[in-house]
């Protein structure tokens, strides 16, 4: 076979790029990674089962924790979308980031889910919330900064990430 220089090039290019992408794959999916002599451990989203109708079972969060809202639907609701100023009804579980327990959940105590508007919950739920349907389940990483901050409040420790397994039941 007899290849000219300019295709010879794009094989090269394409095989470069093959060779980088594989690169680029592999490292993305490592959990750590080495920076000079320090290793940084990467932020692992707990997993969450998608059972609707059941409370969620929530595995242990590994690495460092995320330092902005995170949002994950685990399950796709197809009912109406919460707004800014809905009021809605939700089952949650609550989850310590940097124990991995449990502080809170409303499928044990008080067993049915409570109703209130979104404007007078933490600003984590407020950005978290809405655009999610009825019927949906969604995971939300909420910062100490859109939480409660230094103060906490309850179960909840002074600069705490937190972990929500949030099911939306209705929306007013």
């Amino acid at each position: 076979m007899n290849f000219s220089s300019s295709r010879t090039l794009r094989v090269s290019a394409l095989a470069l790029i093959a060779l980088v992408s594989t690169s680029i794959s592999y490292s993305a999916s490592a959990t750590t990674q080495s920076i000079g002599k320090a290793k940084v451990s990467a932020t692992v989203l707990p997993t969450v089962t998608a059972h609707a109708g059941v409370a969620p079972v929530i595995g242990k969060p590994e690495g460092n924790p995320p330092t902005v809202l995170t949002k994950k639907d685990i399950i796709v609701g197809k009912g109406k979308a919460a707004v800014s100023s809905s009021t809605v009804t939700a089952h949650y579980v609550l989850m310590s980031w940097k124990t991995g327990k449990v502080l809170q959940s409303s499928w044990v105590t008080p067993k049915t889910p409570p109703t209130f508007p979104l404007s007078g919950v933490i600003t984590g739920w407020q950005q978290g919330i809405p655009g999610m349907k009825v019927g949906g389940r969604r995971l939300l990483v909420i910062p100490p900064a859109l939480a409660y901050g230094a103060a906490g409040s309850g179960p909840v420790g002074p600069n705490e990430t937190l972990i929500f397994v949030v099911d939306l039941v209705a929306v007013k």
